[in-house]
């Protein structure tokens, strides 16, 4: 159920354009983010509303797993084109750095924050959002969001982020970057 709806929600994300219009590039995308989903879960970074339907990914920086990274790269390059994820890291790398000023202190970075289409609207992206920053809080670290679509960065900023940079990728992307601070 998890992977449905992450997977639905990140068809229309900026990230993916090139990979086709959005009935091109579904089943790529669904495929690509079950795979992320499967590496937030075994890092032991997903946390997941009582109802399974809303979902974050919270990463702090020191101990992020390897062996989960390494297994999510081997299913990509399984599963979908190689020359599709060559040009998607192109541009993943050019927009890697604009978090650094943060990044490069202990934080607690933001994976993904899904919520079930037929929930959205009800409050649940905040509850999702208090939920990291209270845990952000009680390890006194910075939280860092990344992404690539306007209107969830206008979200978090209405939540208490701060937008401190933002990149464009030369595919047209722009990358948003936020940070919460206790």
């Amino acid at each position: 159920m998890i992977k449905e709806y992450v997977s639905e929600a990140f068809v229309t994300n900026e990230l993916f354009h090139e990979w086709g219009d959005i009935s091109e590039r579904r089943e790529l995308v669904k495929t690509y983010m079950s795979i992320y989903v499967d590496y937030v879960y075994e890092s032991k970074a997903l946390y997941v509303s009582e109802d399974q339907k809303a979902c974050i990914g919270l990463q702090p920086s020191k101990g992020a797993p390897i062996k989960p990274q390494i297994k999510m790269l081997l299913r990509l390059m399984r599963k979908i084109p190689f020359g599709k994820i060559k040009k998607l890291m192109g541009f993943v790398k050019q927009i890697s750095d604009s978090n650094k000023e943060y990044a490069s202190c202990p934080h607690i970075e933001v994976l993904m924050v899904c919520v079930d289409r037929g929930l959205q609207g009800q409050g649940r992206a905040r509850e999702l959002l208090e939920f990291a920053q209270s845990m952000a809080e009680s390890r006194r670290l910075p939280l860092l969001i990344g992404t690539d679509m306007k209107e969830y960065c206008e979200m978090y900023v209405h939540f208490g982020c701060k937008l401190f940079n933002e990149t464009r990728a030369s595919n047209g992307v722009t990358r948003y970057n936020l940070v919460w601070k206790p």
